[in-house]
């Protein structure tokens, strides 16, 4: 039976139809959920909440969407066990609505980055990089302008000793840089329990090799087992 997966859609998101387009090229049955819905539909088994500017990014990224109905929904799917994606501003949402630690602040610069960025694998014991090797190093795109990750010291030990940190950005050889200052150059976290994750980067986007990188195909396809 197919994966069912349903995909997040508020007034600003621009990402739905792409992130749509990749979970039905691996075979996933996908429906686009309003923000004013009250109830996800039956039988999902990830919900994402994809890349754009919810609300227009008005006070924080993510801090009106938060307050959506439909996240009283997300919300309690993720306390029972069920798999979310937050993907670049579905990361500020989720990290507003307190699923995902830390707080997500403008780039250093100040300025919004739109690139091909490398990252590597920090982490692969959750369903999302289960088929990815630690270490290794794939490409997406980064498309963000409060893309930098922050959490006090006692938050990142948590991290680090749970191994929640799943990418960090890097060169093509894997040294590590830091394109909008997040703290240690992570690009994306999970929690405590490894079903609520969250990147900056837009797997969705790497689909194809005719758009840069195919290597989110092998990061996304992970939630098929």
């Amino acid at each position: 039976m197919a994966k069912r997966v349903a995909i997040l859609q508020f007034p600003g998101t621009n990402c739905e139809f792409d992130t749509e387009y990749a979970f039905k090229k691996l075979g996933a049955e996908t429906e686009i959920v309003w923000h004013k819905n009250e109830k996800l539909p039956e039988n999902i088994d990830l919900i994402v909440v994809p890349g754009g500017f919810s609300y227009g990014d008005y006070l924080r990224s993510g801090a009106i969407a938060r307050f959506a109905p439909i996240m009283k929904e997300v919300s309690e799917f993720a306390k029972n066990g069920g798999n979310v994606l937050g993907i670049c501003n579905g990361f500020q949402i989720l990290v507003e609505a307190h699923l995902l630690p830390g707080a997500m602040m403008r780039n250093d610069g100040l300025h919004f980055i739109s690139k091909q960025q490398y990252l590597k694998i920090e982490n692969n014991n959750n369903l999302f990089l289960s088929d990815m090797t630690v270490g290794e190093i794939v490409k997406a795109p980064i498309a963000h302008a409060e893309g930098k990750f922050f959490i006090d010291e006692v938050g990142l030990n948590n991290l680090k000793e749970n191994n929640q940190i799943l990418l960090t950005y890097c060169d093509e050889n894997g040294n590590k840089i830091n394109p909008n200052g997040s703290i240690e150059a992570i690009a994306g976290i999970c929690n405590r329990e490894r079903n609520v994750f969250g990147l900056m980067p837009h797997p969705e986007r790497a689909i194809e090799s005719i758009l840069g990188s195919s290597d989110g195909v092998r990061m996304l396809q992970g939630f098929f087992k």
